[in-house]
């Protein structure tokens, strides 16, 4: 049987529920297809449950932080009770209220895994083995995601590893845990855990957070030591599960843990999506244009194929995920209907942000929130910039916000333009900060301008006027 749908999209993740949202809100039908759960990474597996258990652990270390309220802490942590909380925040990994918000928008949900057999064609094998044939009127929408990268290290496999899947949805507490990378989730990781009482090493190579500015990989360290956690700067050559745990050999060293997670990169989840059907190579990334079409393998476009969400490796973080397929979405309506379609650079039917204004933070300790380019990527790009840092423990707000608070800040300007390139903040509650830079940044806001935005006082957002006179007048 062939049903036809103007919009199919694979995948049923935050990011392909926005674009089946626009589609529809724009005037055509949308078909979801999903062999998990409604929702995706982000909502069971990633974002929420993630970020779940590494706040009770940040909420109480800032109690502990302010007079009066230190002393009434007198209790630890109940680990149990953080994990009871991070069920009830993926309601046990049921997606019924995420089935029935699709149901509600308008869009059609089918169970089931989707693979692309043609042009504009998409065949869904469900879990009993039937199949149905889906054929797309305008346009067919990749967002699978991806998977994490398991490095080639003898024996590996064979213990078992945690994923980060594994790390965020464990319903205890182990003894000891092992992380091997220094990225993102295994610095959030290796938060959480060490809140628990677990005692974490962390291998990375690289140092913590390579990519982010230095002084942001070394607060976080100095932070995660604090906790109790050990860091080394090496990379384990082997491991092997054995009734003690987990035996991991690095620099002659032997470290055994209970478990082992890894955390040292992605790959796109397009082996089994039928690439090979129209011409792509399966397990590549899909590079997209700014209207997220994809790019044929002759570097011209396939006019019908978009790419969204990880999968396309323009910024792999959920919320630029959710925003490219806001785009993606719009501009399929636009060009379905006979609309006009706006791609000039920071147009409605483009993701023009991806490429200079992503917006990041790392929910560590302390937190790691940035937005923009480093120092490092804009000098790489050729601009000539200015840097300007500051303590953020001499902002008013900062101290009041905590007892010997230590944070920092950078900001990055362009000196040609006079325009601010990238801000990162490191330090507790910095997170709340990050929409400002991200608007000063997107909006290119003159300095002279925004010494006219105030901020208010005693808040943390004096930063913002502590770098410009940092910077001072143009």
């Amino acid at each position: 049987m062939t049903t036809t749908y103007d919009v199919v999209i694979i995948g049923g993740g935050a990011v392909a529920e926005n674009v089946a949202d626009r589609a529809v809100q724009g005037g055509l039908s949308a078909v979801l297809i999903e062999s998990e759960l409604v929702g995706g990474e982000c909502s069971y597996w990633a974002c929420m449950p993630s970020k779940t258990l590494i706040r009770s652990g940040m909420a109480l270390r800032a109690a502990q932080r302010v007079g009066g309220a230190s002393q009434a802490v007198t209790g630890q942590l109940d680990v149990a009770a953080v994990f009871r909380r991070r069920n009830t925040m993926v309601h046990d990994w049921d997606d019924t209220s995420q089935v029935d918000w699709a149901a509600g928008a308008g869009i059609v949900l089918m169970r089931g895994r989707g693979r692309i057999t043609g042009v504009k064609e998409v065949t869904v094998t469900a879990a009993d083995g039937s199949t149905t044939v889906l054929e797309a009127t305008h346009a067919v929408v990749v967002s699978t995601g991806s998977d994490p990268l398991m490095p080639d290290i003898p024996g590996l496999l064979d213990a078992n590893p945690w994923t980060p899947r594994d790390a965020t949805s464990a319903q205890v507490a182990p003894k000891s845990l092992a992380i091997i990378g220094g990225g993102v989730v295994a610095v959030e990781m290796a938060t959480a855990y060490a809140s628990f009482g677990t005692a974490v090493t962390v291998f990375a190579r690289s140092g913590l957070l390579a990519g982010q500015e230095d002084f942001a990989g070394e607060m976080v360290t100095t932070g995660l030591r604090g906790l109790g956690v050990d860091i080394r700067r090496a990379a384990p050559t082997a491991v092997s599960r054995g009734a003690d745990g987990i035996a991991l050999s690095v620099d002659g060293d032997v470290v055994i843990a209970e478990e082992v997670l890894v955390a040292t990169g992605r790959v796109p989840r397009s082996m089994d999506i039928g690439l090979d059907a129209i011409g792509l190579k399966p397990g590549d990334w899909l590079d997209t244009d700014d209207t997220l079409l994809v790019r044929a393998s002759t570097n011209e476009h396939s006019e019908w194929l978009y790419a969204v969400g990880d999968i396309n490796h323009r910024a792999l973080v959920t919320h630029q995920g959710k925003y490219q397929a806001r785009a993606a979405g719009d501009v399929i309506a636009a060009r379905a209907l006979g609309k006009p379609v706006d791609d000039a650079p920071w147009g409605a039917h483009v993701a023009t942000a991806d490429h200079a204004a992503v917006p990041q933070v790392t929910f560590s300790e302390p937190e790691v929130a940035s937005a923009g380019l480093t120092s490092d990527a804009a000098r790489k790009a050729g601009y000539d910039i200015r840097v300007v840092d500051y303590d953020m423990s001499w902002v008013a707000g900062s101290s009041i916000q905590a007892d010997d608070y230590v944070g920092m800040a950078r900001m990055v300007v362009d000196e040609k333009r006079k325009v601010v390139l990238g801000v990162t903040f490191v330090g507790q509650d910095v997170s709340e900060l990050i929409q400002a830079a991200t608007i000063a940044i997107v909006g290119e806001v003159p300095i002279d301008r925004l010494w006219h935005a105030v901020p208010a006082y005693p808040t943390m957002n004096e930063i913002w006027l502590r770098l410009l006179e940092g910077y001072g007048r143009p």
